[in-house]
């Protein structure tokens, strides 16, 4: 049978709150067939990612709804201009980032993220650079990837990878190629294998685009 509403309430409140960063964080959880809502204020962006990733490791979490919002208290002194300084020196120390291929935007302390890279993890690397940061209230991230490798992907090795990872190997995952894009379609039991899916496929050389198509669909199984 399914995991009940409050079942899966219960679980998702205990994941935030084992999380360092959200002990005394007001975070609100909702449950409802599957799907998660969050709510609150919290007092950095870090938090927001962290309540938002708990989340969609729980076991049963189908969809996240994340409607948390971010305020520094009335003491914080940074500005856009400030925000955005802090970024470029985080990206000139970060050896991940190409620093020469990002720009940055800040407005009212939301950060959108444009240029080009040539792996997914230097894009992640950008954003992960960003979180901690103080002032930041949010972050889009537009950077595309656009590899030097030309050669079509291979679907074998990402095929593969998927089968020889812990979390997703067991599950009903299907992976086909077009030149530089890839296709996820099928079925995994929750978000965070989803996620970790897609993460494997990125991985692959070549890789400019990965289209994660698949469903999350956990039930219990009967006992």
């Amino acid at each position: 049978m399914n995991k009940s509403n409050e079942e899966l309430q219960k679980d998702v409140m205990a994941a935030i709150k084992w999380e360092p960063l959200l002990h005394a964080a007001e975070i609100g959880v909702t449950a409802q067939d599957g799907i998660v809502t969050l709510t609150g204020i919290v007092d950095s962006y870090a938090k927001k990612v962290e309540a938002e990733s708990a989340a969609k490791n729980v076991a049963g979490v189908n969809a996240l709804v994340e409607k948390i919002t971010v305020e520094y208290s009335g003491t914080s002194t940074h500005t856009d201009n400030d925000i955005a300084r802090e970024i470029m020196a985080a990206f000139k120390w970060n050896w991940e980032v190409p620093s020469d291929m990002v720009k940055v935007f800040v407005e009212n302390g939301w950060v959108k993220l444009e240029g080009t890279t040539e792996w997914n993890y230097q894009k992640e690397a950008a954003q992960k650079a960003v979180k901690h940061l103080a002032g930041v209230k949010g972050v889009t991230n537009l950077i595309r990837i656009n590899s030097s490798i030309k050669d079509h992907v291979e679907k074998t090795a990402i095929e593969r990878a998927i089968q020889r990872s812990w979390s997703v190997g067991d599950q009903d995952i299907y992976v086909s190629v077009s030149e530089n894009r890839v296709i996820l379609t099928g079925t995994v039991d929750s978000i965070f294998q989803k996620d970790e899916a897609a993460h494997l496929a990125w991985q692959a050389p070549g890789v400019w685009t990965v289209d994660n198509e698949l469903i999350v669909d956990y039930s219990y199984a009967m006992a």
